[in-house]
């Protein structure tokens, strides 16, 4: 005989970062974060109508600073307290930033092989830098075992769900500013920003990675499966240069079924230079990444289709942006 059995289901899991989370942050981060504009523009400068999230006048000029202050407002730490983080670039300067606002130290850990001017920038912000290891990836293990050895938080460059969710903040902006749209283009590297604005918009938006064909690292995930291990290199590799796709953003991809183009260096040299002649707008080429899909047509968009794209970041040399071609 059979016995029924008649225990509840288990409940689905969780997701790993889900649009309350991104409410969450937006509640928590408040007037901390500027509230950048977004702005329509004509077909002319990118072969569609489509509205731009301006988020590279955020503090310290990328969006990073959204998901850094939401990290360490979520961990509640005393005044006085330390952290840790490793980047000598976008990321450690937001690190450093958000530190510094809420009465903390940063202790970043930079390759040597970081510009000079990237390392005083982080000192004037007030945070404590080491110099070690070569590439990116050796500077986070040293930052990683030091955070270990001192019982210290790290704060990742973009895979911990509270940096995502501080991150997609300028999601809900978006559409708040400018109406519902059907798709938004965002760039990607490590995937700390896309998986934000995919929690964000979830079930609202179709979000849509475009990376540099030197940096694929969703690219390549998604081709097999699972995150691999890239190499990277080209114009944008100082902000979209992670070898290896976050763990955050492949949970998301694959709850979101997020799709990935790819768009040459040439096309994000073209956008970038597009930004300053039509709009004035000066962003660094990994924050006018986006755009190049649309003048490549690596994304078409269908007739009527309500595209927007984010650029993400502008921490660049003014003269350089004069040189790209329009």
């Amino acid at each position: 005989m059979t016995v029924p059995d008649d225990r509840a289901p288990a409940a689905p899991a969780r997701p790993v970062l889900a649009r309350d989370d991104v409410l969450a942050a937006a509640d928590r981060l408040g007037d901390r974060v500027r509230r950048t504009p977004s702005v329509v523009v004509d077909s002319r400068a990118f072969g569609t109508p489509v509205a731009l999230k301006l988020e590279l006048l955020q503090h310290t000029g990328s969006f990073k600073a959204r998901g850094m202050l939401n990290r360490l407002l979520a961990a509640d730490l005393p005044a006085g307290g330390r952290v840790v983080a490793a980047s000598g670039g976008n990321a450690g300067l937001a690190v450093a930033y958000a530190a510094r606002e809420l009465g903390l130290t940063a202790h970043i850990v930079v390759p040597v092989t970081a510009p000079p001017v990237k390392v005083a920038r982080l000192r004037a912000l007030g945070a404590a830098v080491v110099q070690e290891g070569a590439v990116y990836a050796d500077a986070f293990t040293v930052a990683e075992g030091y955070a270990f050895r001192a019982g210290l938080p790290l704060v990742h460059a973009y895979d911990q769900p509270e940096v995502c969710a501080g991150n997609g903040t300028l999601g809900l902006e978006l559409v708040e500013q400018v109406g519902p749209v059907d798709t938004v283009l965002v760039a990607t590297g490590g995937g700390g920003l896309i998986a934000g604005i995919a929690a964000a918009l979830a079930d609202r938006a179709r979000v849509i990675a475009v990376e540099p064909e030197r940096c694929p690292t969703l690219h390549a995930a998604l081709a097999a499966g699972a995150p691999v291990d890239v190499d990277v290199g080209g114009i944008a590799a100082d902000s979209l240069g992670a070898s290896r796709i976050g763990s955050v953003c492949w949970e998301m991809a694959k709850a979101t079924g997020m799709s990935s183009v790819l768009v040459p260096d040439e096309a994000i040299a073209r956008a970038r230079g597009r930004l300053w002649s039509e709009l004035r707008v000066l962003a660094e080429y990994g924050g006018a990444a986006a755009l190049a899909a649309l003048i490549t047509g690596a994304y078409l968009p269908e007739p009527g289709e309500r595209v927007a794209a984010v650029v993400c970041g502008g921490n660049t040399d003014p003269a350089a942006v004069l040189s790209d071609p329009g």
